[in-house]
């Protein structure tokens, strides 16, 4: 029997990239889950869970980072496929920061514990609703080598902001008005920062998908840019 063809090999390998890439991601959306639902509930229990499980996560970077490097050396890939390693290399490391997030909203929320009740802002339910949405999207549509999808992400992520100035005005407020609050709402203004850094990160990755399927950066307005010096503007 005849070996596989080296391209066989190679696509093979690519393969089995996506597919640890798509782990990743899934462990990497379970900790922000259950991190925001222990916030809600004021569960010590699950956000222990988020923080001893970041070194799953850690450790599935470390994997991809060398499955890159390994095809890098070995196979030289050209074009799209280059892109692809390049596009996963990214990817997997803001998957890693994704878990460092949800890490630090399940300490906020093992602090939080030991304060009197405080029920989180609307607009604070609203961004991690958002933003594990726009991770969910952005993911889908690396799989799917969406960029229209891609770009559709990117414009979302102003709305996060916009929540996240909203929950800062907000617990000002209440601090201002009740100092027994200070140590509670200074907790919730770092969940809502976390927050808005995961919608950052998504946005990363929908850049990284347009990037892969056209071959255009579109990051700080690159693709902007690009069209203004072509016009001669």
């Amino acid at each position: 029997m005849s070996a596989a063809p080296p391209h066989r090999h190679f696509h093979d390998e690519l393969s089995d990239l996506k597919a640890k890439l798509l782990t990743m991601s899934g462990e990497a959306q379970e900790a922000l889950a259950t991190a925001v639902a222990a916030l809600l509930e004021r569960d010590k229990a699950k956000a222990g869970r988020v923080i001893s499980g970041d070194s799953v996560i850690n450790e599935l970077e470390l994997e991809l980072e060398e499955a890159v490097v390994h095809l890098l050396a070995t196979q030289q890939p050209m074009a799209r496929d280059l892109r692809l390693l390049m596009a996963a290399l990214k990817i997997s490391n803001d998957l890693e920061r994704v878990g460092d997030h949800a890490v630090n909203i399940a300490q906020s929320v093992e602090r939080l514990v030991a304060f009197r009740p405080i029920t989180p802002e609307p607009e604070l339910i609203e961004m991690a609703r958002q933003a594990r949405t726009m991770l969910g999207d952005a993911l889908e549509a690396f799989v799917r080598g969406d960029a229209a999808a891609g770009r559709a992400i990117c414009q979302r992520d102003d709305q996060v902001d916009n929540l996240h100035r909203s929950v800062f005005r907000i617990l000002l407020t209440h601090m201002a008005e009740d100092p027994h609050m200070i140590g509670a709402a200074l907790e919730l203004l770092l969940v809502s920062r976390n927050l808005e850094r995961v919608a950052d990160l998504a946005t990363n990755i929908a850049e990284d998908v347009v990037f892969l399927v056209e071959g255009k950066s579109i990051k700080h307005h690159a693709e902007d840019r690009a069209v203004e010096g072509g016009t001669g503007r």
